[in-house]
């Protein structure tokens, strides 16, 4: 779930309190007629903000009910990413969708953000369309490699490019990549974007998983075109980010896409981080140490926000490098920490059913798979403190102390950070 801006506004415009009310009623209704005709309601208010650029009702009616209704909340929330990332374009009688396609990269060096090639471009459309789209679907890609720095800031800002890009989808003419791209910070392990819009006529698929008549479910198709889009289009997103390991994701609405690849990329970090690692400093995967804590903004809850992660070396508990695992949306509460007879234990969240594993337990996983097998997971809750001179994170060390990670003296330098 999104936590909202800071800024709070003292009173409430007509536009924020009607889309407030709206967004309630929505929740409170009682059937699903009910429930539609709010929801149309709710979707054409939106759309005349989002179209006049209004992020500041947005912000205000987002903050007000995250204070007073969490269920309403969500669900403005969700109408108002649905509303940024697609429109219906009445005169043509078409949908349209602002698709990303994320890559996973990770590497020694640096991770490349950039203007794509013509030629390469023009084979990454055939690909998308050969493999992932469904018939009669028309797309424009954006000529360029994104880093998340680089993606639109706000839901008026993600409006704004669906609709010059679908124009492009349905006139067949080329985007130019931004002039200015915002600098990306140089982590070694990091995800990039490519984003394409997408046209349909109203009411038919957009995706081939969602084509009638298979012999397949949509789940099972759905992996067939990851498979296809990983094995086709991965030799020319490869030329593109020279010296990285990567990975390539589904192709998806753009919010569903950006969020699946904020999770991947924490798997991927401990990977980098182990490569960096043992290439940098001579040594094996079994010769390093990791130390995990969890850390929260909260000292009253003690509910874990993201947990960071030491790397020491041998004996020496030294942290010489950390990587930070943030939680999302529900990993909030799948563990916390509370307080028993005095003493902080780390348990699962109250009332919390068997299911998919933890963010500890996928930490711990991917630690043992990159052959890491030392390893301390602390009990205790620590506050989210940094280092006062350069902001860098402070990470718990073998016996629990918050350090800053500081790599020997004789390592050899890199031009980047761990994500």
């Amino acid at each position: 779930m999104r936590r909202p801006a800071k800024r709070i506004s003292q009173k409430l415009s007509p536009d924020s309190k009607r889309l407030a009310d709206l967004a309630q009623a929505f929740t409170m209704s009682s059937s699903r007629l009910e429930q539609r005709y709010w929801e149309h309601q709710l979707d054409a208010h939106l759309a005349r903000l989002l179209k006049s650029g209004n992020q500041h009702t947005l912000d205000d009616t987002m903050n007000h009910l995250f204070k007073v209704d969490l269920d309403a909340y969500d669900a403005l929330m969700e109408a108002v990413e649905a509303g940024s990332e697609s429109a219906v374009l009445e005169e043509q009688g078409r949908q349209a969708l602002l698709i990303a396609m994320p890559i996973l990269a990770w590497t020694r060096f640096a991770i490349a953000s950039s203007p794509v090639p013509a030629d390469t471009l023009a084979s990454l459309c055939v690909q998308l369309q050969a493999h992932v789209l469904a018939d009669d679907v028309r797309l424009a890609m954006a000529p360029m490699l994104y880093s998340i720095d680089q993606l639109p800031r706000t839901h008026a800002d993600i409006h704004a490019m669906l609709n010059d890009m679908a124009q492009a989808a349905q006139e067949g003419k080329p985007l130019s990549a931004p002039a200015k791209p915002p600098e990306t910070a140089p982590f070694l392990a990091d995800s990039r974007y490519l984003l394409a819009a997408v046209t349909a006529p109203l009411g038919q698929a957009l995706f081939r998983w969602q084509a009638p008549g298979g012999n397949t479910s949509p789940a099972a198709e759905k992996l067939a075109v990851l498979r296809a889009w990983q094995a086709q289009a991965a030799p020319h997103i490869a030329r593109l980010l020279p010296g990285c390991n990567i990975e390539l994701m589904l192709p998806e609405a753009y919010y569903m896409a950006c969020r699946e690849a904020d999770k991947q990329i924490r798997p991927a970090s401990v990977r980098a981080a182990d490569y960096y690692l043992t290439t940098t400093l001579n040594l094996k995967s079994a010769d390093l140490h990791a130390s995990i804590g969890g850390f929260g903004e909260d000292s009253a809850t003690a509910q874990i926000d993201e947990y960071r992660i030491g790397f020491s070396l041998g004996q020496n508990p030294d942290v010489v490098y950390g990587i930070v695992w943030p939680l999302y949306g529900a990993e909030d509460s799948d563990q916390i920490i509370t307080s028993q007879d005095g003493e902080m234990t780390l348990v699962h969240a109250v009332g919390a059913e068997p299911g998919p594993a933890t963010p500890l337990e996928e930490i711990l996983s991917s630690l043992r798979e990159s052959g890491i097998v030392n390893i301390k997971v602390h009990d205790e809750y620590f506050a989210m403190e940094f280092c006062d001179d350069c902001g860098a994170p402070l990470y718990a060390d073998r016996n629990g102390e918050l350090v800053h990670a500081e790599m020997p003296e004789d390592a050899p330098i890199t031009s980047g950070h761990l994500h």
